[in-house]
């Protein structure tokens, strides 16, 4: 069939269409792939820009390296330049592309030398190829020039073949995504011959690249790693070609090797023998398991060799996939045909022929519908044997389900018999067919077929005349019996059919509700902690085995979440770490250290490894099926993600911390320099003012002077006070030595040291004599913190009152104003740092006073409060644990007073 009529597949199409319109807002990408220096890229580059700018293109060089060669300076001198930047580091300055110049200069084509370039420190991008995607982004098309040894992909191949370590590198998408790769080749004795003659170096240096890198083995494996490259590149273009018009194939241009496997031992030959025809062939190779959902009832040990085989494929070099499907034959073939394989090799049936003709044979199936497809089939005597890898047969079902089927027949014939004189022995078949379909649902395939062959005896036995024999007098019950049996046999067929694929889907239902209900908790999770216990719990449940996951601290891995009761081994360590270094699983199932207790998961994201996560089986003697292993490994990538995202969020949250942190500085810095620069200015001037002036000013002017210095420096001595206290509480070194102390004396004392500033306020003490723990210089501090903050916030002529009472077990000293009070939602943040409650007419201070009481009295191992005052003013309330006190009788007028 022409490729004019075949209909694509509208997905493919659409997916095409939408890649081609993303490509035109874009512009073209154009690569010269080399293999080595001195190949002649950036000249090729030259010539193909003179022949577009012949064509009528606007042309410009961004950047091209001509390496002092007259010929490549003779094609740059005749090309628009756009003079480039010039970046100063380290004292030398160093010449980079313009890309703000060229993008303002809009060409149709830039032409941008060395895609691996390191930009110089200070640039826009640390990689030139991050400036030649703003160009594309821009529409201007882009021609540059790459090396293959800077293919990320091929780095460490590179550092193998030439024991250099490359370490300018590109990452491989940026070459998938070139509208067109041009190699540019030229034979290694050339290329030597060119690099003695001084047209790629200077002679001292090319003297030394001669001995460290331009050697003809390195230069010979380099070229092919460049063809390969470019091939498998084209190889790709040619497979979305025949995909998106949907183009069956194969188009033998390359050739690419399916190997089908099973879980029957010859499968490891088949592989090796894939793996010997696909060196010959210089060939891509795959192996391919499809499994059914007749899979499900094979023993365990059969999937583990499935498992195995595929393991081996990945050790040869294949790649191993495992695809679902209801027939082999079809699922291999249109694999084949959308990967386009050319050639497929599969094992030699080694049943008997006799089972081919009635089950079908995959091979011929193979054969027959192949169409271009060469069909390879691997034999072998010495897998006829049994091997102690391959369970012995046994029945699918257990044997009572035949048993059930028997009986199941048995009762439909006895209904049968009284009734079968009422109604036509032929309307009785309906029975024996509810009975083949209730079996093929309930019981499975075998106990089906044999409920319809037990089906057609019994009614022939018992129903059909002459009864209890099994002759028939009429030949016409013969289609009678044979139509019972075939719509038995297909009945059966398809209704366990059904049932199978039921159960897989039930299986896939389960799976995905076990990474739905992960995902779910997971994003629930409000941190770190959560999203490990989370992950463990899930773990549990749906594999029934202990889990651990180990996070890296430093340079090992600790142990951060875990299932109660496990315990880990000496061992299980160096197991983890194996894991997280390599990101490859490890431990127990794998073939590193597989004697370990764990099987540990690489919780691997795009940005690295974040963890480990190891699963212990409660059974020794159990082991993952491989569904279980792929569910597991996705709980590995759910996990992995959920644990970046809370690291990120923590990340996040430091940042916002610090601003905020940095914000509150400046504000600090803000706030304390004018509280700080205030009585400072007072000073100066005062002692300026009686140092310069003191000779001419009166006595009382002076003493006022005098006072003024002396209350500014005080006021000083109490903010740098309170800033250092503030310090020590942050820093927890502030200790509380709790002694018995009177109350009474802690108020007097502090009355005492406030007596300067409180004039004539009125201070109302009722205090009982109370003794109570507390530290009695940190008490007094606080008090008097409390008192101050009353003076400032309430009019002069009110009073203050103190209030003591013993309530619960607790002391409550409570500091009373009749001031302006605060505003409701102000109660809460009054005793934050550096808050204060915005009013009109400012008072002087930091914010500090109730956030020193707070610290102090939370010492103590007490609280505190505010609140407002019935008919205006203030109430602050500290409580204190009293464990001890003694009190008698009096009032706190006798130590009341009034100053």
């Amino acid at each position: 069939m022409s490729e004019e009529h075949v209909r694509p597949n509208p997905d493919d199409l659409l997916a095409h269409v939408q890649a081609e319109e993303a490509r035109q807002a874009r512009g073209k990408l154009k690569v010269f792939l080399g293999y080595a220096a001195g190949v002649g890229k950036t000249y090729a580059m030259l010539e193909a820009a003179h022949q577009r700018l012949a064509q009528g293109i606007d042309v410009v060089i961004g950047c091209v390296e001509t390496h002092n060669r007259p010929e490549t300076e003779a094609l740059v001198a005749r090309l628009e330049v756009i003079p480039r930047l010039q970046v100063a580091y380290r004292g030398a300055t160093l010449p980079e592309m313009d890309v703000e110049a060229v993008l303002a200069r809009r060409p149709q084509l830039a032409l941008v030398d060395e895609l691996a370039h390191t930009n110089a420190p200070g640039s826009s991008h640390p990689k030139r190829y991050f400036d030649i995607q703003d160009l594309l982004a821009a529409g201007i098309d882009v021609h540059t020039t790459l090396n293959v040894q800077h293919l990320e992909s091929l780095n460490d191949v590179v550092a193998q073949i030439t024991g250099i370590t490359v370490r300018e590198k590109v990452p491989d998408s940026i070459l998938d995504a070139a509208s067109e790769i041009e190699v540019v080749d030229l034979p290694p004795p050339e290329l030597l011959q060119r690099l003695q003659e001084g047209k790629v170096y200077v002679p001292e240096q090319a003297a030394r690249a001669i001995q460290q890198f331009f050697r003809m083995g390195n230069l010979t494996a380099l070229r092919e790693l460049t063809l390969r490259r470019t091939a498998a590149r084209v190889d790709e273009q040619m497979r979305a070609y025949m995909q998106t018009r949907a183009i069956s194939g194969p188009w033998p241009a390359g050739e690419r090797l399916l190997v089908c496997v099973s879980s029957h031992p010859l499968g490891e030959r088949l592989v090796r023998a894939a793996r010997r025809l696909a060196d010959e062939l210089k060939a891509e190779w795959f192996a391919v398991h499809v499994e059914t959902p007749g899979n499900a009832r094979q023993p365990q040990t059969r999937a583990e060799q499935v498992t195995r085989i595929l393991q081996l494929t990945e050790e040869l070099g294949g790649k191993a996939f495992t695809v679902p499907g209801q027939d082999v034959a079809n699922a291999i073939l249109d694999y084949a045909r959308r990967h386009n394989v050319t050639k497929i090799i599969v094992g030699k049936p080694l049943r008997p022929r006799w089972i081919e003709y009635l089950r079908g044979s995959i091979v011929d199936r193979l054969i027959a519908q192949s169409g271009n497809i060469d069909i390879y089939i691997i034999s072998s005597e010495v897998e006829n044997k049994p091997s102690a890898a391959s369970a012995p047969w046994r029945p699918h079902r257990p044997w009572q389900c035949y048993a059930w089927s028997a009986a199941l027949v048995g009762a439909v014939t006895l209904l049968g018999i009284p009734i079968h004189r009422v109604i036509s022995p032929v309307n009785l078949v309906m029975l024996y067919l509810a009975a083949v379909v209730i079996a093929a649902i309930y019981l499975g395939r075998g106990p089906a077929i044999l409920a319809s062959v037990l089906g057609v005896l019994t009614f022939d036995f018992f129903l059909i005349e002459p009864r209890l024999t099994l002759t028939v007098a009429d030949t016409e019950y013969i289609f009678t019996f044979i139509g019972l049996f075939v719509v038995g046999l297909v009945i059966s067929s398809l209704a366990a059919r059904s049932r199978e694929q039921a159960e897989a889907a039930q299986r896939r239902e389960l799976q995905a509700v076990a990474l739905y209900e992960l995902s779910r908790d997971l994003a629930a999770a409000g941190g770190l902690d959560d999203i490990l216990q989370a992950v463990i719990r899930h773990v549990g449940e749906t594999f029934g085995r202990e889990g651990v996951i180990l996070l890296p601290v430093g340079d090992s891995l600790q142990p951060r979440a875990f299932s109660p009761g496990l315990t880990l081994k000496e061992n299980a360590l160096t197991v983890a770490l194996w894991a997280f270094k390599h990101g490859q699983p490890a431990g127990r199932g794998t073939d590193t250290l597989p004697a370990a207790e764990l099987r540990c998961m690489p919780l691997k994201t795009v940005r690295g490894v974040v963890g480990v996560l190891g699963v212990k089986p409660t059974d020794p003697g159990s082991s993952l099926a491989p569904e279980q292993r792929r569910l597991l490994e996705a709980f590995a990538s759910q996990s992995a993600l959920a644990i970046e995202r809370a690291e990120l969020a923590e990340q996040a949250r430091q940042a916002r911390l610090l601003r905020a942190t940095e914000e509150l500085q400046q504000a600090l810095l803000n706030s304390i320099s004018h509280d700080l620069r205030t009585p400072m200015v007072s000073i100066t001037g005062a002692l300026t003012s009686l140092e310069e002036d003191g000779a001419r000013l009166d006595e009382a002017t002076r003493h006022s002077l005098t006072v003024m210095a002396r209350e500014e420096a005080e006021r000083l001595n109490r903010l740098v006070g309170n800033l250092l206290d503030m310090t020590r509480i942050e820093a927890g070194a502030l200790k509380a030595v709790e002694e018995p102390c009177d109350v009474q004396e802690v108020i007097s004392a502090t009355l005492e040291r406030l007596q300067g500033r409180l004039a004539n306020r009125p201070v109302i003490v009722d205090a009982p004599p109370v003794l109570a723990p507390m530290d009695f210089v940190l008490m007094v501090q606080v008090l008097g913190n409390l008192l101050d903050n009353a003076l400032k916030y309430s009019p002069d002529n009110t009073p203050i009152e103190v209030t003591v009472r013993s309530t619960g077990g607790a002391l409550e000293i409570a500091v009373a104003d009749r001031g302006v009070g605060v505003p409701p939602e102000d109660l809460e943040r009054i005793f934050d740092k550096f808050y204060r409650v915005h009013r009109p007419g400012e008072v002087s201070g930091t914010g500090l006073g109730l956030a020193i009481c707070k610290g102090i009295v939370e010492a103590h191992r007490g609280r505190i409060w505010a609140q407002n005052r019935p008919g205006g003013g203030t109430i602050i309330t500290m409580a204190l644990p009293c464990e001890q006190s003694s009190s008698g009788k009096g009032s706190g007028n006798d130590v009341g007073k009034e100053e």
